[in-house]
């Protein structure tokens, strides 16, 4: 009797560790959400990027230490929803779109309406989906660019007069790429345990040498590229398998 409470107790509870990253990156979208609300756009912006690197991490700590759980699948897409959905488009719409009327109420509900749909699919499709590809840019990216977005202006003295039209089409893209059929790179078929040439040591070393001397302008250049790399790989990707068609015709 006491063995089957054990198992039911067991059962019922939930693993801690990749849990608590998980939660952290739940806190750091809510800060986002609530300094952008005291106007401190600047620190809603890195908060974002915080949000990225738990959400980052919760994954991998749950793979090295063998503590996957559906619970702690559905516990991050929730997080995800609030830090990569809610928080941006709220960041956006309170820094540049407030005077846009409903202009920009309806940017900022395209990119959080587009991470909603873009979580939902993803989550459909854990058990079918290519692990090598994204269906649709992933929601920390699509974040990103934002919040890169808004670091870069901030740093800059960009005025929001002139940048809020901009502004409106990136978070309206990026809504639209969350759920487009582009596809993007995962990055999970990497071996970062194999050896690599010492030329690659070099390049990595030299890539963040360059994100920390200008972190706002890289971040977002980088996050930027990544998310145009889909459209770019899925219609070579095309081009080519029609040409193949067309020779096996011919």
């Amino acid at each position: 009797m006491n063995l089957e409470k054990s198992t039911i107790l067991r059962r019922r509870g939930i693993y801690l560790l990749p849990n608590l990253f998980t939660t952290g990156a739940l806190f750091a979208g809510f800060y986002a959400i609530t300094s952008a609300m005291g106007g401190r756009f600047e620190t809603a912006g890195i908060a974002i990027f915080i949000a990225m690197i738990l959400d980052g991490l919760d994954g991998r700590v749950a793979r090295l230490t063998n503590t996957q759980s559906e619970f702690g699948a559905q516990y991050d897409s929730l997080s995800d929803m609030v830090s990569f959905g809610a928080a941006p488009a709220l960041v956006m719409y309170l820094w540049a779109f407030s005077s846009l009327g409903r202009l920009g109420l309806f940017a900022a509900f395209v990119h959080m309406a587009g991470g909603a749909l873009r979580l939902a699919r993803f989550n459909t499709q854990l058990t079918s989906a290519d692990k090598r590809y994204f269906q649709g840019l992933p929601s920390p990216a699509a974040a990103a660019i934002l919040a890169g977005f808004v670091l870069l202006s901030l740093e800059y003295g960009y005025s929001i007069e002139i940048i809020k039209y901009p502004a409106v089409l990136l978070t309206m893209t990026t809504g639209l790429l969350m759920v487009s059929n582009f596809r993007y790179s995962s990055f999970k078929d990497i071996d970062l345990k194999g050896k690599v040439p010492f030329f690659v040591a070099i390049a990595v070393m030299l890539a963040i040498a360059f994100v920390m001397a200008q972190p706002q302008t890289m971040l977002f250049l980088l996050f930027l590229v990544y998310a145009i790399s889909g459209p770019v790989v899925t219609l070579v990707a095309r081009k080519r398998r029609a040409r193949s068609k067309m020779v096996k015709s011919t």
